[in-house]
C-alpha cells in the first residue's frame, strides 16, 4: 500500500469559520464494551480493560469515542435495556473507572459520547416497577392498554386480544401482559424494554435530568437510540399488516418526535458544546432535513438505507446481492440531499450490523477490499465512524450451530422459523443467520493471536473468530502494509485534507457497473476518489470534465507506478486511489 505525498500539500482552500465544527472534522470510533478488552480474566470486556488501550486508540488517529451502554442493566439486550441510567454495570466496572476512561481521553485530547437509549427502559427500571403497581406519579410512564386477554382462545397473546396488531422489531406482537396491572405494556423491541411514554411531559423532564446529569460530567456529546421511535400515531391504530413490521407506519418519525427533539434541544443541548447523533431507522433524505437540517435540533443522523440494500422486500433475513447501481444511487441521493443542509454519518458497520468486509467486500480479498471500503468512507462528505475491528479488517464469524449464537434478535428469528413446516433443522437457515447476525460484530476484539486473541484468559462471553490467528492488532501493528497502517494514513489524510471534509460531492461514470468514482471541490482545490468495488480489473477512463493534468496520488492500496496514462488507468481487484486535483 502506498501514500505517494505528504497529506499536508493537500489544500490550500479555506472554509468559512461559521461552517467549521470539531466533530465534522473528527473520526468517530464505537467501542463495544463486552467485547473490546478484558481486564480482569471473567471473560467479559471493561472499562479498565478500555482505559488500558487507550494508547491504542490515540495512535490510530481517531477523535471521538462512542461508548455504547456501560449503564446498569439486567442485560436482556446487552446493555440497550437500562435499569438505572445513573449507575456503571458491575461487570463493566465502577463510576470511578468511567471517570478514568473519560479522563484519559481528554488528556489524549480525544473526546467521549455516550448511548442515549431513551425509547425504552428495562422493565426492571424503577419507574416501570412503580408504573405497573399504578405509583403515582409514574402511572402513565409507559404506554398502557387494556386489550381483551380473554378474547378468542383466552390466550393473553391472541390476536384478538392485543390493544393493536403492531408487531415487535424482534419479531412477535408488540404487547405484552402484565398480571399485575392487569394491562398491556407497548414493547417496540424486547418484551424487558418497555417503551416510554413520551406524551407525558414528567418522562420527558426525567429524560432530560439525565441528560444533564451526564453533560455535567463533561462528557462530549450523545448517539441516540432509535430516537426517531419516540413519537407514536394518536390512538395507536392498527398498522398495515402487509409491511415488514406491522404497525410501523405509526412509530416511525412519529407526529411529535421533532417537536420533541427540538424541545430536548431548547431545555438541554444547546447549552452544552456537544454533538449529537441520531439512530434513525426508517428516515428518508427529507425527513433527515428536518432532523439535523440547519435548523434541526440534532446534528448527525444514521440512517439504513444502505443496510437495507442486500434485505428481501417481505423479510429481511432474506438475503439477496446488492448491486452496485443502488449503492451509489442511496449514497449520491444522501451526499447531495444534505449538501449545505444537514451533515452525513458515515458508517458500513456496527454493533448491529455484519462486518462490512464481509457484507460489501470479499473476504478472499480481505486487505485489499477492508481498505476500498476504509477509503471510501472517509472521502465522502461527512463523519466517518470506525467500529471496533474494522481497523484490522475482521471478518463475519462462521458460528457452527445455532447454540453459538446469543443475541436476542438472532434467537427470536431462529425460532420462529424452526416453528415452521418448510423449516426442518438450523442449517435450512443456517446460511442467513450466519450473515446477517448481530453477533457477528459482537464477537471479542482480536488483539493478538494468544489464546482467545488475547482479548481474555478465560472463556470469552461470545465466541472468537477462528481467524484471530491471522488476523489481531499485534500482526497489523508490524506490518506496514497492513489494514491497520492503512486506516493510520487515511485518518491523518482526512485531518490535513479540508477539501474531503468540507468539498462538495460530485458522481462520476453513475452507470459503471463495477467502479464508484466522484470529485471532492473545495474552491480551488479537489480530490478524485477512484473505487472498484469488485474483483475484476476494469478501466478508469477520465471523465471529460476532470483535468487530470498535474493531479498527485494523495494514498492507494496498492503500490502505483509512474507514468499513467493521460486519460486514465486500469483497476486491480478492490483497487482505491485518491488524487489531487488543481
Amino acid at each position: 500500500m502506498n501514500s505517494t505525498s505528504s497529506p499536508t500539500s493537500t489544500s490550500t482552500a479555506s472554509v468559512a469559520e461559521s461552517e467549521r465544527t470539531w466533530w465534522k472534522e473528527s473520526v468517530f470510533y464505537e467501542i463495544y464494551p463486552r467485547s473490546f478488552y478484558d481486564s480482569n480474566d471473567n471473560g467479559v470486556g471493561d472499562l479498565p480493560g478500555i482505559v488500558r488501550k487507550l494508547d491504542y486508540l490515540d495512535d490510530l488517529g481517531v477523535d471521538v469515542v462512542w461508548l455504547t451502554p456501560v449503564y446498569d442493566s439486567p442485560q436482556a439486550d446487552f446493555g440497550y435495556d437500562i435499569r438505572d441510567y445513573r449507575d456503571i454495570l458491575d461487570e463493566y466496572g465502577t463510576m470511578d473507572d468511567w471517570e478514568r476512561l473519560r479522563d484519559g481521553l481528554h488528556e489524549r485530547d480525544m473526546r467521549l459520547v455516550m448511548d442515549l437509549v431513551v425509547n425504552h427502559t428495562s422493565d426492571e427500571h424503577e419507574w416501570f416497577e412503580k408504573s405497573r403497581r399504578e405509583v403515582d406519579p409514574y402511572t402513565d410512564y409507559y404506554i398502557w392498554r387494556e386489550g381483551d386477554p380473554e378474547a378468542g382462545s383466552g390466550d393473553p397473546y391472541d390476536p384478538d386480544a392485543l390493544p393493536n396488531n403492531w408487531d415487535s422489531l424482534f419479531g412477535g406482537p408488540a404487547w405484552t401482559y402484565d398480571e399485575r396491572r392487569g394491562e398491556y405494556y407497548l414493547h417496540l423491541f424486547d418484551g424487558k424494554q418497555p417503551d416510554l411514554n413520551w406524551r407525558n411531559p414528567a418522562v420527558r423532564e426525567d429524560v432530560y435530568g439525565i441528560m444533564r446529569w451526564w453533560l455535567d460530567r463533561d462528557i462530549d456529546g450523545f448517539r441516540m437510540d432509535v430516537i426517531n421511535f419516540i413519537s407514536k400515531a394518536d390512538g395507536l391504530p392498527d398498522g398495515d399488516p402487509s409491511a415488514v413490521v406491522t404497525g410501523s407506519e405509526h412509530f416511525i418519525n412519529g407526529p411529535h418526535a421533532c417537536e420533541y427533539l427540538r424541545e430536548m434541544d431548547e431545555r438541554v443541548l444547546s447549552e452544552y458544546d456537544v454533538v449529537t447523533v441520531g439512530e434513525m431507522p426508517g428516515i428518508s433524505v427529507e425527513d433527515a432535513r428536518e432532523y439535523v437540517g440547519r435548523d434541526g435540533p440534532l446534528d448527525m443522523a444514521f440512517h439504513f438505507e444502505h443496510m437495507r440494500l442486500d434485505e428481501g422486500p417481505d423479510d429481511p433475513w432474506n438475503f439477496r446481492d446488492w448491486s452496485l447501481d443502488d449503492f451509489r444511487e442511496t449514497f449520491t441521493r444522501w451526499q447531495t440531499g444534505l449538501a449545505g443542509e444537514g451533515w452525513n454519518a458515515l458508517y458500513l458497520n456496527n454493533h448491529d450490523q455484519p462486518r462490512m468486509v464481509s457484507r460489501f467486500g470479499d473476504e478472499a480479498y480481505r486487505v485489499e477490499s477492508a481498505t476500498m471500503l476504509a477509503t471510501f468512507l472517509h472521502t465522502l462528505r461527512g463523519s466517518p465512524f470506525v467500529y471496533q475491528g474494522e481497523e484490522i479488517g475482521m471478518t463475519n464469524v462462521p458460528f457452527e450451530s445455532a447454540g453459538k449464537f446469543v443475541d436476542v434478535e438472532t434467537l427470536r428469528y431462529v425460532e420462529r422459523m424452526l416453528e415452521r413446516d418448510d423449516v426442518e433443522n438450523f442449517e435450512d437457515i443456517g446460511d442467513a443467520v450466519r450473515y446477517g447476525s448481530r453477533d457477528n460484530a459482537r464477537t471479542p476484539m482480536q488483539w493478538s493471536d494468544a489464546p482467545n486473541a488475547g482479548f481474555t484468559d478465560r472463556e470469552p462471553w461470545l465466541t472468537v473468530n477462528p481467524n484471530y490467528t491471522e488476523v489481531n492488532v499485534e500482526s497489523a501493528r508490524a506490518d506496514p502494509d497492513s489494514v491497520w497502517h492503512y486506516y493510520r494514513r487515511l485518518i491523518d489524510l482526512r485531518h490535513d485534507a479540508p477539501v474531503l471534509v468540507y468539498g462538495d460531492y460530485e458522481p462520476l461514470l453513475p452507470d459503471h457497473p463495477e467502479i464508484y468514482a466522484y470529485r471532492r471541490t473545495l474552491e480551488d482545490v479537489g480530490a478524485l476518489v477512484v473505487l472498484n468495488f469488485f474483483d475484476g480489473e476494469p478501466r478508469f477512463d477520465l471523465p471529460g470534465s476532470v483535468a487530470y493534468d498535474g493531479a498527485e496520488l494523495l494514498i492507494s492500496n496498492y503500490e502505483v507506478e509512474r507514468p499513467e496514462g493521460p486519460d486514465g488507468f486500469d483497476l486491480r481487484p478492490y483497487e482505491a486511489r485518491v488524487y489531487r486535483l488543481e
